[in-house]
């Protein structure tokens, strides 16, 4: 961070195409529209940003901005980029604040799991994600067969990332990743996507202009990002690309050679709705202790219907909205599907959809819709809380994370309440 604050003296350029670069970010930023500023207990930012600056102050921020750029080619140069696609990934790059919102508003983190699920799994997305199926089944199932991941599955990741393949996104990836790799909270994380993106111009996987996705970086009708590409990305068709832009065989197959490389398990379910007996200790079911499903069906937990549960040899019990909504049983394809995207609502979201593509139920449960979302600043006065309280919930970032909530569940022991994880209004108003 003090890198990217440092005074403008010693921001020279050390490229020779710095000095363009330097006009085309200012003028940028003067014309980008206001975004809503971070609360101040926020993870760190720039102390400046193009948002809210005034004038004087925006010159200093492409510099800035500039400075890292020339950094990071410097890196690029050392892990082997050469000269030709530097010019093409940065001639015109440029800084995007709304990607910071972007990165700071993720609805699988800021909605209520059902709030999110609603959207996500429409019933008008089930009705189209049922007429692909039935227009595209021999291209899906060529890929579902070859990796062992159901078609409606790689269907259900098709709707969720690019309602299937209508909106890939809108923002240049090469953008959009120096500008998280130059804010810094995602900081080491968006530098080697970025690399990876750089290492798909450099081996002509695709043109600069091409590369338009999400916020993250993220790219293709499954929006894959860029390391994630270079790693799984196949050549289905056979026409010697790997096209997850237009190739409906390519964006299928390498859907399921990257669950397959994530621990997709043939012939396991994706999850099993499932009633906990009275009295369970809801601290067991925190998502991370794993047993066999024979195991937990021994302790009192059975499938809605009361059938035996299918085989998972490694499953756990996952409450998404706390003691009073609905319990799952997942295994190691949900855990697969969190390697696509790490939230447990996109992971549900896939799940429920691809159920209900193959003529299954939604969830059965009712979701407890009187409760509230805590918004990002009510996480982050939780979480400070707690830690006064003296139950560690890691540093504060208005993220709902583990740490979190095992500090939540103390928390719940120590006052008799039942240990769920579950952050509520009424549960802030108790710690504070």
């Amino acid at each position: 961070m003090n890198t990217l604050l440092r005074s403008t003296a010693s921001c020279a350029p050390s490229s020779r195409w710095l000095s363009p670069l330097l006009a085309c970010l200012a003028l940028a930023a003067c014309t980008t529209p206001p975004l809503p500023t971070e609360p101040k207990t926020a993870a760190p930012a720039l102390q400046t940003t193009a948002a809210n600056a005034e004038p004087a102050d925006l010159d200093v921020h492409a510099q800035q901005f500039a400075h890292w750029v020339a950094e990071f080619s410097q890196s690029a140069r050392t892990a082997s980029v050469d000269e030709a696609t530097l010019h093409r990934a940065f001639d015109t790059v440029r800084f995007v604040p709304r990607v910071i919102e972007l990165d700071r508003a993720q609805p699988e983190f800021n909605r209520t799991v059902w709030d999110y699920l609603d959207n996500a799994v429409s019933k008008q997305r089930v009705t189209r994600g049922q007429d692909k199926l039935q227009q595209s089944r021999a291209d899906i199932n060529a890929a579902a067969s070859r990796y062992g991941v159901p078609a409606e599955i790689l269907v259900a990741i098709w709707g969720m990332e690019s309602n299937y393949g209508s909106f890939m996104g809108d923002i240049p990836s090469i953008d959009a990743l120096a500008t998280l790799g130059f804010e810094g909270r995602r900081g080491p994380w968006a530098r080697g996507q970025l690399l990876a993106a750089l290492k798909m111009l450099q081996n002509h996987e695709v043109e600069r202009s091409q590369m338009l996705g999400s916020w993250a970086g993220a790219m293709g009708q499954t929006q894959l990002l860029p390391s994630n590409y270079l790693a799984y990305a196949v050549d289905a068709d056979g026409d010697g690309r790997r096209d997850i832009w237009a190739s409906l065989p390519d964006v299928m197959g390498t859907t399921a050679h990257f669950l397959a490389k994530s621990g997709w398990q043939v012939n396991q379910p994706w999850a099993v709705e499932v009633r906990l007996p009275a009295g369970f200790d809801l601290a067991r079911a925190d998502g991370e202790l794993r047993q066999s499903s024979a195991a937990w069906q021994q302790q009192g937990v059975l499938s809605l219907d009361s059938r035996p549960l299918p085989e998972l040899p490694d499953a756990a019990i996952l409450l998404t909205a706390g003691a009073r909504g609905p319990a799952f049983l997942v295994g190691a394809n949900f855990r697969a599907i969190l390697r696509y995207n790490n939230a447990t609502s996109y992971a549900l979201a896939v799940g429920l959809l691809a159920q209900q593509l193959a003529g299954g139920p939604g969830v059965q449960t009712p979701w407890p819709r009187d409760v509230q979302a805590l918004s990002r600043t009510q996480l982050l006065a939780l979480q400070a809380a707690l830690s006064a309280h003296g139950f560690d919930s890691g540093p504060p970032d208005g993220v709902m994370g583990p740490a979190t909530r095992r500090a939540i569940r103390a928390y719940q022991r120590s006052v008799g309440l039942p240990q769920d994880g579950y952050p509520t209004l009424d549960l802030l108003t108790k710690l504070q």
